[in-house]
């Protein structure tokens, strides 16, 4: 099923540079990435090499039991399970006082995220997408919300052009929340750190356990990572190009894997890869 645009969305495709392709099926997605039908000419850009990161080999459709992590990236059993019966309104606070690791000593602000309005203060709100990427950055940390710079509006160009919108502010559009993996900024917006990853994943959970959403689309490695330790084999070693193309499921959502914003601003052809991906994600948010 083809996606149908009008010429505002048409346009902010041309600003991206991005020519639209109109999927057959979900699966024509998957098995024929399309740089070498939308993107220009250039020798695709490789994207970064992914980072090794200690999670279990698990199969998707059996899943064993989880490794033990390294000593630096244990997480405290009974709070991983207070966070876990947290309400909305209540993980919020959590978040904001966060004191697990040493990024607290350097952040301005945490980053909980960001979408429409909550019907009330402990609910969360109602959104079909769930956009996760890797940690804040500069203007994030200043802001306390995520995705606001360039690779931001990158972004929301993106998901406005598929009919998505992380504040419910266009009419008919499909809602969005948008978080990070990390809630709080690297110095210098280096990798985030073993135990970094580790101390946040329990808010990342919780989140997705009351969001609900849809679909998620995991952008960048560490998101990926984070989202599809238990269930692919070697994820901490597969490029991400390798990675994309497929459907996978967290806790039973479907997942699609794309570049991050800020790397498309980098590699120009590979903005024609991600607008694949988001292809493949409106087809399987309409299969549902």
């Amino acid at each position: 099923m083809a996606l149908e645009l009008d010429a505002r969305q048409r346009a902010m495709l041309e600003e991206m540079h991005v020519r639209v392709w109109w999927p057959q099926a979900p699966q024509a997605v998957a098995a024929a990435p399309l740089a070498a039908q939308a993107a220009p000419l250039a020798a695709p850009v490789a994207p970064p090499p992914v980072v090794a990161r200690p999670a279990p080999a698990v199969a998707a459709a059996a899943p064993a039991a989880a490794a033990p992590r390294p000593a630096a990236a244990q997480v405290d059993d009974g709070r991983a399970a207070a966070i876990a019966a947290m309400d909305w309104a209540t993980l919020q606070q959590s978040v904001a006082g966060c004191v697990a690791c040493k990024l607290c000593d350097t952040r301005k602000n945490t980053v909980f995220g960001v979408g429409p309005a909550a019907p009330q203060a402990d609910a969360p709100p109602r959104v079909d997408w769930l956009i996760v990427g890797e940690a804040p950055g500069e203007q994030e940390d200043l802001r306390g919300e995520p995705f606001v710079g360039q690779a931001g509006k990158l972004l929301d160009n993106m998901l406005r052009a598929v009919g998505v919108s992380r504040h419910g502010e266009v009419q008919g559009a499909q809602a969005a929340f948008i978080v990070n993996v990390l809630k709080c900024r690297p110095p210098g917006n280096r990798n985030p750190a073993l135990d970094e990853v580790a101390q946040c994943e329990p808010f990342l959970k919780r989140q997705i356990a009351l969001l609900q959403p849809k679909i998620i689309l995991a952008v960048g490695r560490f998101a990926v990572q984070s989202l599809l330790a238990g269930s692919v084999p070697d994820v901490q070693t597969q490029p991400l190009g390798r990675l994309r193309g497929k459907v996978y499921r967290y806790e039973g959502v479907p997942v699609v894997v794309s570049y991050h914003p800020a790397y498309l601003l980098r590699s120009l052809p590979e903005k024609a890869k991600a607008w694949a991906d988001l292809c493949l994600a409106m087809e399987t948010i309409k299969s549902l």
